[in-house]
């Protein structure tokens, strides 16, 4: 079996990466995308088939992704995608938002025009998915934009740590976006965020940045039960 472009383009690279870590990649990319949902057993047969690799790899990967919070191991029944419970969510909501404020305060003073011309762009393109109704075109573009914000900051250790927030609130995340008007509402408070950068204003862009992520937070756990928020 040939192994699938995205382990066979990295292990031709300069540098090649260990396999390993190519397979961890993927597995959290299947995390993010939904193709491995909270609760799912993963199945290491399978994704060896898919990857074209070994078992030895995928379990190896598998257990370095339990030590990063994102699977848990139940004994004699292998490795599960780990459920987060609101209490816990709720936590990394509010770690994510100081660091996004961070973020703000950061950028403001040092951004530069090339940085904003690509902030522009990825927010004319989400409008045009709102538009649209499209949350499979929004989603990963609304993503794309809080990653570049921070990858703007030249921050290694602040970005490595919001990284590993928002993985594990992949694993809560639920589709608060759903409507055509909260994608929009989500887009306009993107764009105050720009005009703030924009200004070179730390202090609005760090108010706007952490309450952005509070809204966003305000938004998902509306869309859960009272039940399952209360326990």
């Amino acid at each position: 079996m040939n192994p699938p472009a995205v382990v066979r383009s990295a292990t031709s690279s300069a540098g090649r990466a260990p396999l390993t870590a190519i397979v961890r990649d993927e597995i959290i990319r299947m995390i993010e995308a939904g193709a491995l949902a909270p609760g799912v057993w993963v199945n290491e047969a399978d994704l060896a088939a898919r990857l074209g690799v070994s078992r030895a790899p995928i379990r190896e990967a598998c257990r370095g992704l339990e030590q990063s919070g994102l699977l848990s191991f139940v004994v004699n029944r292998g490795a599960f995608v780990r459920e987060i419970d609101p209490v816990e969510a709720a936590e990394l909501y509010d770690l994510r938002s100081a660091l996004f404020a961070l973020a703000g305060r950061e950028l403001a003073p040092v951004i530069h025009e090339k940085q904003l011309r690509i902030l522009a762009k990825l927010l004319d393109d989400m409008d045009a998915a709102a538009d649209d109704g499209d949350l499979d075109v929004y989603y990963p573009l609304n993503l794309l934009f809080h990653q570049t914000l921070l990858e703007f900051t030249g921050n290694r250790r602040l970005l490595l740590t919001y990284q590993s927030i928002i993985r594990e609130l992949h694993l809560f995340r639920r589709k608060a976006l759903v409507t055509r008007e909260r994608m929009s509402d989500s887009n306009a408070e993107h764009r105050a965020i720009y005009a703030a950068l924009r200004a070179k204003n730390p202090v609005a862009a760090a108010s706007l940045m952490e309450a952005h992520v509070l809204n966003a937070k305000k938004r998902i756990f509306q869309t859960i039960p009272s039940r399952e928020a209360a326990g």
